[in-house]
């Protein structure tokens, strides 16, 4: 008979415990805050379980409680029993889309169609004020860890990671993550889409893996690491084994851009059958079959986090041509965002009395002003940009049905919240067909992105949308992703729903809430405790509040139990405090990544202050009113700021891209290959820009010559390479998509040994010079040479060069290339070496400053700063 059994967690343990239980029935938990443990079957039988009493994991071993002789037959078995989460402990899915703000999802008023989404707000509830930390790998971390993104080294993106605690991207291991702490209770776990949070010093094959997701608690990892993804051909992973299932469902797919004159290149052909969004939702649904068939009472918990809606935008052609047949966007995005505000009154998702805030005039052109060039090629972008948020809806939607396919949706906690950050303004107010071109400063002309009208969406484009679009589907706030201090960039909405947990379907909730909620909330509901102890290292304490009690209908207008908030990006700041606001004001637009950076953002900044009871959107200023409370509330997030490792606060953006982190290569000049080696990551690849350098590889050519490529960095939209092209050497710069460099020999080489080598001598003071608000040393020119077996083919001087980074999913591959080519004229990838790669040495030389440079960059700053 199966009996089940209840026993208080001893400090002992849990193998006294159990032993002290027995197969009686224990007193039931009461009035305590102690865990309680549960078993069942007989202990010391294969078919035991118990939960844990969830103080320390991984648990005690229990003491051996059979026999043993000097034989079996006289002895008697025992097995530890099984550990399990608490009876009835629901299934969990999170989802989490990408640069997506308020006004996004149909749910919350918004014109894209959204129906998953819809279909799981009319069973469960909806919620107006989840808040964000305002960018992409900070809040995942948050989300994950239950704590503030500074708690877990998160201050910034991964790419920017600095060395100071806050912000060096490493989640400690005394911050054990939601994945361990289910995992270690029983659950399968597993984590889908996009790994913003692993860093990029640790993201290659050399390891070490326990900051991927399958070392920090999650059974399977199906995704990409990184901040973003080519859709089409992403730097994937299984677990932390890079796959190329696209390679197999090739495009037919061709950009003619033989006629530079050309006011449109025509693309032709098929796309390919295979696109990362249902990819990953395909694979989802095999891994749901697969721990459901091998054992159907395994709880599940999945961490679903798609590429979408961040760029590059890459929806299907049929998702495009759905949304292009609506018209929605026809009559621009000042009157897109007047419509969306009226569906959100109606709906009843924003206080009816709200006024909109102005259209920001000074920083984003009026619809009405832009030539009729510009108006069509920034539909032609939304459209895609819409297309590619339905096509993601549709695909969640397609898992969301796998639990009911599976008969487990009834017992399922589904949170569905829109976006990590309020939408990216990133493209700028033309938007761009080369994000990369963006992070390196550049912003193609409207002129320039036409060329690529019918390439927008497909493997040729890397592109994002006019910034005048993002702030529309930040409605009814204002401001985008990466602005900390407005709701804009920090205020999500979400969608929860649990059959079996929540009655109130349909219902609203408007209690202030944070990203750091969702780790005690999911503890709550299903019976598991945090961790005091995780591999012996003592646990910091969880810092967000659960959410659960708005669950139940009587809470429905409960005051919020989420308090106090802080929030700090790169310089802006604010702080949430019993429904006031105080923040500071805008003093730069997400694209403005490379001007001089405010050298005390916690002091030289102008306050504002808002009463969100009152002024629901930010639309009110009482600063002024309240010259007390403003004083207040900056103390108090010093306080904050001091509590969860915020400071040393930092202004600066694009300089801590280029910033010197931990890496493989890290204070290296020289740099010897012997073999092929294909996806080393750009975090550990050789870093050669700002710097001369010199690339050097010996081969041999087998008789009838050799062609492919010899090393390579980047891809189609910014990368370098050097290759055998009809047996002839051949360097090329892809200056990001908008220009390609070449170098190349003459004739082709001849069966033997050859030393191919490019040089290139820099003219600037580098990346040291980005540290003191200086960006003139980056980007400058360099005097380049190309020789063959000693002799001078070709030379060139390259009046500008690529100052911050190449483009980031693609990796530094030696004998072949993997994704895409920096030159799509020349060859396909992967284009293997045909020659014998005997050696392949690379030399940097990087400008060193002086004292002299710094004590004068030093001086400047001083006098930026009075």
């Amino acid at each position: 008979m199966k009996r089940v059994s209840h026993c208080r967690a001893l400090p002992v343990g849990l193998a006294v415990c159990l032993l002290l239980s027995g197969h009686a029935y224990a007193q039931e938990k009461s009035g305590s805050d102690e865990a309680v443990v549960q078993t069942t079957g007989t202990l010391g039988s294969p078919n035991a379980t118990t939960t844990l009493p969830g103080n320390q994991l991984p648990p005690p071993a229990p003491k051996f409680e059979g026999v043993i002789k000097d034989d079996a037959l006289q002895s008697k078995p025992w097995w530890p029993p099984r550990v399990v989460p608490p009876k009835e402990a629901p299934n969990i899915l999170m989802i989490m889309t990408d640069d997506a703000g308020f006004a996004i999802p149909s749910t919350f008023g918004g014109v894209i169609p959204t129906p998953s989404m819809d279909a799981l707000a009319a069973e469960g509830l909806r919620f107006t004020r989840m808040m964000s930390t305002s960018l992409c790998s900070p809040t995942r971390a948050a989300m994950i860890t239950g704590r503030n993104h500074h708690s877990v080294g998160f201050g910034v993106i991964s790419e920017q990671a600095t060395g100071f605690p806050g912000y060096d991207s490493v989640i400690g291991v005394d911050n054990a993550t939601i994945g361990r702490i289910l995992r270690d209770n029983g659950y399968a776990t597993s984590w889908f889409g996009k790994d913003h949070n692993t860093p990029t010093y640790e993201a290659s094959q050399a390891g070490p893996f326990t900051q991927w997701p399958t070392g920090m608690g999650f059974d399977y990892f199906y995704g990409f690491v990184g901040g973003d993804a080519n859709q089409w051909g992403p730097n994937l992973f299984r677990n932390t084994t890079q796959i190329y299932p696209f390679n197999d469902f090739p495009s037919t797919l061709k950009m003619d851009r033989s006629d530079p004159d050309a006011k449109i290149w025509p693309v032709t052909g098929k796309e390919s059958s295979w696109n990362l969004i249902t990819a990953m939702a395909d694979d989802a649904i095999a891994w749901m079959d697969r721990i459901h068939q091998t054992d159907p009472s395994q709880p599940l918990f999945i961490n679903y986090v798609p590429g979408s809606s961040h760029a590059p935008h890459h929806p299907t052609k049929e998702w495009v041509d759905k949304i292009h047949a609506m018209h929605l966007f026809d009559d621009g995005y000042e009157k897109l965002r007047e419509r969306i505000f009226e569906n959100q009154q109606k709906m009843g998702v924003i206080p009816p009395d709200l006024e909109l805030t102005p259209w920001p005039d000074d920083i984003l052109p009026p619809w009405d002003t832009l030539s009729d060039e510009a108006k069509k090629l920034y539909i032609r972008q939304v459209e895609v940009f819409a297309a590619y948020v339905a096509y993601n809806d549709h695909e969640i939607g397609r898992v969301i049905q796998h639990f009911k396919d599976l008969g487990r949706y009834e017992n399922t906690l589904i949170i569905y919240q829109n976006g990590d950050n309020g939408t990216s303004a990133e493209g700028g107010p033309e938007g761009t067909f080369n994000e990369v071109a963006f992070f390196n400063g550049v912003r193609p002309p409207v002129d320039t992105q036409m060329k690529f009208y019918d390439a927008w969406g497909t493997e040729f484009a890397y592109n994002h949308m006019s910034a005048g679009w993002s702030w529309a589907f930040d409605t009814p706030f204002d401001w985008f992703k990466q602005n900390a201090s407005r709701l804009g960039g920090v205020n999500q909405n979400m969608v929860v729903t649990w059959p079996k947990g929540i009655k109130d379907k349909g219902g609203l909730r408007d209690q202030f809430m944070h990203v750091i909620d969702h780790v005690p909330t999911i503890l709550e509901v299903t019976g598991i405790a945090a961790p005091e102890i995780v591999d012996g290292i003592k646990q910091t304490p969880i810092e967000g509040t659960s959410y659960a009690y708005t669950f139940d209908a009587a809470n429905a207008d409960a005051p919020s139990r989420h308090t106090t908030q802080y929030f700090e990006m790169m310089g802006q700041w604010a702080l949430y405090h019993d429904g006031w606001l105080l923040s500071t004001k805008v003093n730069r637009t997400p694209w403005d990544a490379f001007s001089p950076a405010n050298p005390d953002p916690l002091n030289n900044q102008i306050f504002q202050l808002y009463d969100l009871s009152t002024s629901w959107n930010q639309s009110e200023d009482i600063a002024a009113q309240h010259p007390e409370k403003v004083k207040e509330m900056r103390a108090m997030f010093l306080e904050e700021a001091k509590k969860y490792q915020v400071l040393p606060l930092d202004a600066s953006v694009g300089a801590r891209v280029a910033a010197p982190r931990p890496s493989i290569i890290a204070g290296r000049d020289e740099l010897v290959y012997t073999s092929v080696m294909t996806g080393v990551p750009q975090g550990d690849a050789p870093y050669l820009l700002n710097s001369s350098f010199t690339i050097t590889a010996e081969i041999t050519v087998p008789e009838g010559g050799a062609e492919g490529m010899i090393v390579t960095s980047g891809g189609r939209f910014a990368g370098y390479g050097m290759y055998l092209l009809e047996g002839k050497p051949v360097f090329l710069w892809n200056m990001l998509d908008l220009d390609r460099i070449k170098w190349e020999g003459k004739e082709a080489l001849a069966p033997g040994k050859h030393v191919i080598e490019f040089e290139s001598k820099y003219e600037g003071l580098g990346v040291g010079t980005m540290a003191y608000n200086n960006f003139s040393g980056i980007g400058r020119p360099a005097e380049t040479t190309f020789k063959v077996d000693g002799v001078v083919v070709d030379s060139k001087r390259m009046e500008k060069t690529i100052p911050i980074i190449l483009q980031w999913d693609e990796s530094f591959d030696i004998g072949s290339d993997t994704i895409t080519g920096v030159n799509d004229a020349d060859y396909l990838p992967p284009f293997p070496l045909t020659a014998k790669l005997d050696k392949l040495t690379i030399k940097i030389d990087r400008p060193q400053l002086s004292e002299a440079d710094i004590a004068k960059m030093k001086e400047a700053m001083l006098k930026a700063s009075d």
